[in-house]
């Protein structure tokens, strides 16, 4: 059964990444969205007709009820095809399963359809200025005003909200409530007066990320998932989908990049040198460890587990990031006005380690949810 479903993704990737299509192979991921950003968005629509999005959704919400195994080979397939980075992930790994765990009928009637098409981009609002991994700090607050919620405050390191239809938002409903108490999960249109989006320029040059201003930000009332004041466990919710089975194609991009930064070393004669043939060994070692770790949990809701991952990864990608510019030498130090390849993986690497949860909070949880110690100190 495997097998079969394996070339049957093999080959409608080989029948469809032609044409118009065949350029973008290799194209948008981290760091890199700007890139054939509209013709992504067609492709993942080309996805979407052909019933090759919401893979693991139960077949009653639009999805395929494919299995983790079915999952695996389809993100291992994508990746191997070097098919473009998709611009959907905030709908269909994060906000859809939330929505299919916690939602309403009528918001789930209303919102899985249109991410399951791609016909609604989303982002996620949660950093702030003042609490960024921290969560349970956030102040951007939520009021009633008859049958809508009026919402204030900003969010900061929002990927793609520039190009996003709706936010999901987690914001403080019950003033004076503090940390994890008195949060909601809402639902908030992009396109009105009350939001405004000004990108981050990074160290690439390049503006994924952005700060979102709600100043009066209105949106319905019944666009709460879950119960009023119960958004951290929601928003845990939606963490807890984030480190999911599209992680493994992950891996093989950065089984490619690893191959490609091997072959570099070995046409510059770096790799004759014994410290980076040592190091690019280790890398290769820790990039099966990875995998290994992940086909181990995939479906786990042990706790810990999702930071687990998240620290495996972060941190080899970054290291990663690191030996190629020991591995490129001086060269790697100038360019001519455009970054390469290498020089973009180091920039942008940077980031692993904080966006997604920032290192010290996975250790944290790790320490407290696992290991049963004592709870960092507040301010």
């Amino acid at each position: 059964m495997g097998d079969d479903f394996r070339a049957e993704v093999r080959g409608w990737l080989a029948d469809n990444l032609v044409g118009e299509f065949a350029t973008l192979r290799g194209a948008g991921g981290p760091g890199r969205e700007h890139e054939a950003f509209d013709e992504r968005l067609a492709w993942d629509r080309r996805l979407a007709a052909a019933g090759w999005t919401c893979l693991g959704w139960p077949v009653e919400h639009g999805g395929r009820g494919a299995s983790l195994a079915q999952q695996v080979i389809f993100h291992e397939e994508y990746a191997l095809a070097d098919a473009p980075a998709r611009v959907n992930h905030f709908g269909e790994e994060l906000l859809g399963p939330t929505l299919i765990a916690f939602g309403t009928p009528e918001q789930q009637r209303r919102f899985l359809p249109r991410i399951r098409a791609v016909a609604e981009l989303w982002c996620q609002g949660y950093s702030e200025p003042g609490a960024g991994s921290d969560l349970a700090s956030v102040s951007t607050s939520a009021v009633l005003d008859g049958d809508e919620w009026v919402i204030t405050g900003q969010k900061v390191w929002t990927s793609l909200a520039h190009v996003a239809d709706w936010c999901f938002v987690l914001a403080r409903t019950e003033p004076g409530a503090r940390r994890h108490a008195g949060l909601s999960y809402l639902l908030v249109p992009m396109d009105q007066p009350g939001v405004r989006v000004r990108p981050i320029v990074q160290l690439t040059g390049t503006a994924e990320f952005n700060e979102v201003f709600f100043d009066g930000a209105r949106t319905a009332r019944d666009l709460v998932v879950g119960e009023v004041g119960d958004g951290w466990r929601v928003a845990m919710g939606t963490l807890a989908f984030e480190r999911g089975v599209a992680t493994v194609g992950q891996q093989v991009g950065f089984r490619r990049e690893l191959t490609a930064l091997v072959e570099l070393a070995r046409r510059t004669g770096a790799i004759d040198d014994p410290v980076l043939r040592e190091r690019l060994t280790r890398a290769r070692v820790g990039l099966d460890v990875m995998r290994a770790h992940a086909m181990r949990t995939l479906g786990s809701v042990e706790p810990g587990t999702a930071s687990v991952a998240k620290l495996v990864w972060a941190n080899w990608h970054r290291a990663l990031g690191e030996l190629a510019m020991q591995v490129r030498g001086a060269a790697s130090l100038t360019h001519d006005g455009d970054l390469d390849q290498w020089q973009r993986l180091f920039l942008f690497s940077r980031a692993d380690t904080i966006y997604g949860g920032s290192n010290e909070i996975q250790r944290n949880i790790i320490a407290e949810r696992v290991l049963g110690l004592p709870r960092e100190p507040r301010a």
